[in-house]
Formats: structure tokens, C-alpha cells, sequence
């Protein structure tokens, strides 16, 4: 008996391929790195011929009269993250050098990048060239919001499902509103982003200028494509705690800008302000993430051993907390050496995340607002069973389904977080390897949450590199899952999604 494949897949291939095509752009830049600091530009000609090879061949196959429907668009968001993080590892094994010329261990170094995670598996910072280093940096700003823009760019007759694309990363409706044509969107939203990577780029590196020439011309790039990305990786060892306090102080804003609605960025230029300035989820997300660096600091403050001072507690609890809650991932300290209670207050922060439509990643806060919001109208209608109370968001009514919906991926998530935990510690024990419960579930939260460093040996200056091959690939692929929010990948094993 035959199967009626009911998903247009050449679709979803074609727009893949054009995406691959479109990858060699980027990688031109840590190309003209290798060759201006008399490097090896094999591993980006390598990465380069693959990506142009797998996007011919994809394309090839595209059939035009197939639209990308909403499958299409599941399947496509899916193949485009992985395809992408698996070209992106081919530099790292070409390059041949240090723990991440394994191609397990490339393809969680690129994996890591391409999902803005941030969790290393490098040992030792000092043995890559400076245009590998600079390709990490890369694919996490094109993980920020690049890909999904960069497909939409591509195709500008799309239409509406490039706007599918795009919803699927920012769960926003208001999206497909700012402009008639989703390429338009995609080149605003595009421009605001570059124009934000400038802003950083410029502040680092005249700050560098004033106080602190480690902060030189490549550190100020390098570290503006990561945290507008909210992404974390760093050229430095000791991250943005390899810099003067100023400079950690200007990375703030950056990775807390990263983490806010690109839609209500865009009104605020364009004169609406108010917009983002009288947003529930805005006003969550600041409150949530300031309660946690209060307490982070009231902790410090209190805990004898920590010699920080009064400007260097505040200066850390405000940078780390930011840092966690944003999913950006960066240090400048190593916190791991913190109090419990200071280090149990980041944990929590790892599950907050930064708003929708933004390039952070964690469950998100406006999920979190209507959580809340709904189990205070369950609260009050078990009271007054008669009352008919809507969840409003800024005013607005939240429909049913979507409160449904957010409760169905807050139980996903939590359930695929102890699992993957479950599945650490397993794995250590197997591998004769000491890994407690705490620092378990910290690396846990951490990869398939995209957040970055946990705590133990995957510290802020520590790596992953310890935990078993096993735990990594299956790291890789829970990253891979909590990036694109779950559903467009476990969506693809049933059968319906195929056939029904």
C-alpha cells in the first residue's frame, strides 16, 4: 500500500538549499581573518565548497509551484538548523587543532554557536588561530536572528511562508504587520539588528581606547557579535571578565537591548516608544531579572569570603544575573565559587529568558506572564465559578488555545529537562565520572535551554569537554531541539505531520 506524502518537502529542501547557498557570505569574513593574519584559509574554503555543493544540490530539487505551507515551513526551520550548525563544524575539524578537531566535538562547538547556547568544549584558548576563533563568534551572530532573516532575505517571494518562518522563531503575530511584505520585515528587522552589532562594536572598542587595550579592534567585534546575539562566546578564556569594569558595564545594556521584542525596538525608533515602554512582558522581564540581581548581590554582599567590594558585587550579581537571564552566557567571574544560595538564584535565572521575537532563548518571559496570569484567574474563578475573566497582556486578550498551548510547552520542556538531567548522570556514573545532582541539572538547563556555562567542571571558565562523548551528542541535539522551541522537530516523527 502506498503513502500519500501530504508535505510539499522539495519545498522545504529548496528553501534549505538556498540558505546553504547564502552561507558562504558570512564565511567570508573569518576567511579575510586567516588571510590578514597570515592563517590557514583552508578550513573556510572547505566549509565554503560544501555549503555551495549541499545548496546546489538542494536547490536542484526545489519544485516552484510547491508553496512553503506550514509543514513546509516546520520541516525547513528544522533541516536549516541543523544543515547549518553542520557546515559551520567543518573549519573546526579542518582546522585540526585542540579538543573541537573531533567532529563530535565540532558539531557541538558549532551546534552551541548556531543556537546561541554558548557552552564550550574548548580547553585551551591559546592553541586556535584567530579566524577559528572569529567563526565562533560568527555563527552565533547569525544564530541571533540571522538564519531565519537570512531565509526570508533569500526567497523574496516567499510571502506568507516567510512569515510562518519568522513566527516559528519569534512567536509573535505582530511580525507579518510591520511592513506589506515579509523580505521588507526581513531587511528592517535585518538592519536593526547589524545596526545594533555596529553600536556595540564602536562602544568597546573606543572604551578599549580609554581603558583598556585588550579591548582592541578584534575583542570589540568579536564580543558585539555575541552579545547583541545574546549568545556568550568569547576569544577570551576569562570572558568579558578578561576586560576592565567599564567595559563589562557597557556590555549590560547590549546583551539586555539583544534580549527585548525586535518588533517593539522597531516602534520605539520609528516614535512609538510607549509601546515598549508600557509592555507587560517588558516590565516581567526587567522585574524578574532585577529581583534575582538584588538577591544575587544582598548574598554576596553577606557572604564573608567574597572581597569584591561594594561597586565589584554589584558590578557581578548585575553583569552575571543579566548574563543568565538574557541566555547571553557570558562571566566575569567564576561564579562557581559563589555561595549556594547565590549559585542557586542563577540556576533559577536559566529559566526565565528575555522576551519574544528577540534573540534569547529559555521558555521566554512572556510565557512565564501568562502562566502566572492564568493561575490567578483559576484562582479567582474557583472562587466565583460564574465570573468570566479573560487573560489580558498589555490590554489585550490571550486566547485559549494559545494559554493552552504555552501550559503544553511549559510540560514538554520541564519533562525533556529531567530526562536529558537523568540521562548526565547515568552517563557519568557509566563513565566512572563524579557529576552531582546540582551540577547535573545545571548543565542540563543550560544546553537544552541554550543558556551557556552551568556550573561545575561546565563553569564559566570551564568546558564541556569532560562529560562523556555519549552526553555530548545527545547535548547536540537537545540544543538543536530547545532552540527552535521543540515542536518543529518532534513534530517530524509523527505521522500525521506526513501523511494526514
Amino acid at each position: 500500500m502506498s503513502i500519500n506524502i501530504r508535505v510539499g518537502w522539495r519545498a522545504s529542501v529548496g528553501l534549505t538549499g538556498d540558505v546553504l547557498a547564502a552561507l558562504p557570505v558570512p564565511l567570508a569574513f573569518p576567511l579575510l581573518i586567516a588571510l590578514y593574519y597570515g592563517e590557514s584559509p583552508l578550513p573556510f574554503i572547505a566549509a565554503i565548497a560544501v555549503s555551495l555543493a549541499l545548496g546546489a544540490a538542494f536547490r536542484s530539487v526545489q519544485d516552484p509551484e510547491v508553496n512553503l505551507g506550514p509543514r513546509e515551513a516546520f520541516l525547513a526551520v528544522a533541516m536549516i538548523w541543523f544543515l547549518v550548525a553542520a557546515v559551520g563544524a567543518i573549519p573546526f575539524v579542518v582546522a585540526g587543532v585542540g579538543t573541537v578537531a573531533h567532529p563530535v566535538n565540532a558539531m557541538f562547538e558549532a551546534m552551541s554557536g548556531l543556537t546561541t547556547t554558548g557552552a564550550t568544549v574548548l580547553v585551551d584558548f591559546s592553541v586556535h588561530s584567530r579566524s577559528v576563533m572569529m567563526w565562533r563568534q560568527v555563527i552565533q551572530w547569525l544564530g541571533g536572528l540571522g538564519i531565519l532573516i537570512l531565509a526570508t532575505a533569500v526567497l523574496s517571494e516567499v510571502g506568507v511562508g516567510g512569515a510562518q518562518l519568522m513566527e516559528t522563531e519569534s512567536q509573535t503575530q505582530d511580525v507579518n504587520k510591520l511592513t506589506p511584505k515579509i523580505s521588507q520585515t526581513a531587511q528592517l528587522i535585518w538592519g536593526i539588528y547589524f545596526g545594533l552589532t555596529g553600536l556595540a562594536a564602536l562602544v568597546y572598542f573606543l572604551l578599549g581606547l580609554a581603558v583598556d587595550p585588550q579591548m582592541d579592534l578584534y575583542n570589540a567585534i568579536a564580543h558585539a557579535f555575541t552579545s547583541v546575539a545574546t549568545a556568550g562566546f568569547s576569544p577570551e578564556p576569562l570572558s568579558v571578565g578578561a576586560f576592565h569594569p567599564l567595559i563589562q558595564w557597557a556590555v549590560v545594556p547590549f546583551m539586555v537591548i539583544g534580549s527585548t521584542s525586535f518588533v517593539l525596538i522597531y516602534f520605539a525608533i520609528n516614535g512609538e516608544p510607549m509601546r515598549l515602554l508600557k509592555n507587560e512582558e517588558f516590565h516581567f522581564y526587567l522585574g524578574a531579572m532585577g529581583t534575582l540581581a538584588s538577591i544575587v548581590a544582598v548574598g554576596l554582599f553577606l557572604d564573608p569570603s567574597v572581597t569584591y567590594g561594594a561597586e565589584g558585587t554589584i558590578r557581578h550579581a548585575v553583569f552575571n544575573v543579566a548574563s543568565i537571564v538574557t541566555t547571553t552566557g557570558y562571566a566575569t567571574t567564576d561564579y562557581v565559587l559563589w555561595a549556594p544560595a547565590a549559585k542557586h538564584m542563577l540556576f533559577m535565572g536559566m529559566f526565565i529568558g528575555g522576551m519574544v521575537g528577540s534573540t534569547t532563548c529559555s521558555i521566554k518571559s512572556l510565557r512565564w506572564l501568562v502562566a502566572l496570569k492564568t493561575f490567578r484567574r483559576n484562582l479567582f474563578t474557583s472562587i466565583h465559578p460564574e465570573a468570566i475573566r479573560p487573560v489580558r497582556i498589555s490590554g489585550k486578550s490571550v486566547d485559549e488555545g494559545a494559554i493552552r498551548d504555552i501550559y503544553a510547552y511549559l510540560l514538554l520542556s520541564i519533562v525533556i529537562f529531567f530526562l536529558l538531567a537523568v540521562v548526565i548522570v547515568v552517563d557519568a556514573e557509566r563513565a566512572d565520572l563524579r557529576v552531582t545532582e546540582f551540577e547535573a541539572l545545571g548543565a542540563a538547563a543550560t544546553t537544552f535551554l541554550n543558556i551557556g556555562p552551568a556550573f561545575g567542571e561546565a563553569g564559566p571558565y570551564g568546558t564541556f569537554a569532560s562529560f562523556p562523548m555519549s552526553t555530548r551528542a545527545v547535548m547536540i541535539v537537545l540544543m538543536w531541539i530547545g532552540r527552535i522551541e521543540i515542536i518543529p522537530v518532534l513534530v517530524l516523527f509523527t505521522k500525521a505531520f506526513w501523511t494526514s
